[in-house]
């Protein structure tokens, strides 16, 4: 079976403008992502960002469920959060991955809550399941933007894009965490 990844990334990304931005890490992102990722099998679940300033947050909310109060209360937390990786850059994220199997092809896969028009969705859904349960040593980090999502550039160098998530209406800004366990019960649910 193929190996899964996810990566939070926080810089770069989009605003609501189409600028280029830094968002802050959220404590509600980093857990709830890090049980989703632990629930369907993620390898590791990387956040990313650039400033030390918030990854120093990050390590004291993973501490609080790792070693502080939160370990005592809640266990399963812990469990999940083991899982979770500190990186800079997505090009650091790469490098570790690779670095754990230098034999194994990693593969980029962009997510985003735009419509693709004039680009080609890659793959479905449905291909990239079956990619995922094929006995193969291939590996895929499925991408993940905060803010407004990842820039095009992020999304033109993938591997593959997966199609936006779209519910009933025109409505169309799920929070990352929702998205992601979304995402990652289609990928991999039962």
């Amino acid at each position: 079976m193929a190996k899964l990844y996810l990566a939070l990334i926080h810089a770069p990304v989009y605003n609501k403008n189409r600028e280029i931005v830094a968002t802050s890490v959220t404590n509600l992102d980093i857990h709830d992502i890090a049980r989703a990722a632990a629930t369907y099998g993620v390898e590791n679940y990387f956040i990313v960002h650039p400033a030390p300033a918030q990854q120093d947050l990050t390590r004291r909310v993973m501490s609080f469920w790792r070693e502080g109060a939160g370990a005592a209360y809640n266990p399963y937390r812990w469990e999940a959060l083991a899982r979770v990786r500190l990186a800079a850059t997505l090009a650091q994220v790469l490098a570790e991955i690779r670095a754990s199997a230098p034999e194994r092809r990693v593969y980029t896969v962009a997510t985003a809550a735009a419509r693709t028009e004039g680009r080609a969705v890659l793959t479905t859904y449905a291909d990239l399941r079956l990619r995922l349960t094929a006995e193969t040593d291939e590996a895929y980090l499925l991408l993940f933007g905060t803010g407004w999502g990842l820039p095009r550039q992020t999304t033109d160098e993938a591997d593959f894009i997966l199609p936006p998530l779209w519910g009933e209406g025109e409505y169309n800004h799920l929070s990352v965490r929702s998205a992601a366990s979304v995402i990652l019960d289609r990928l991999r649910g039962r």
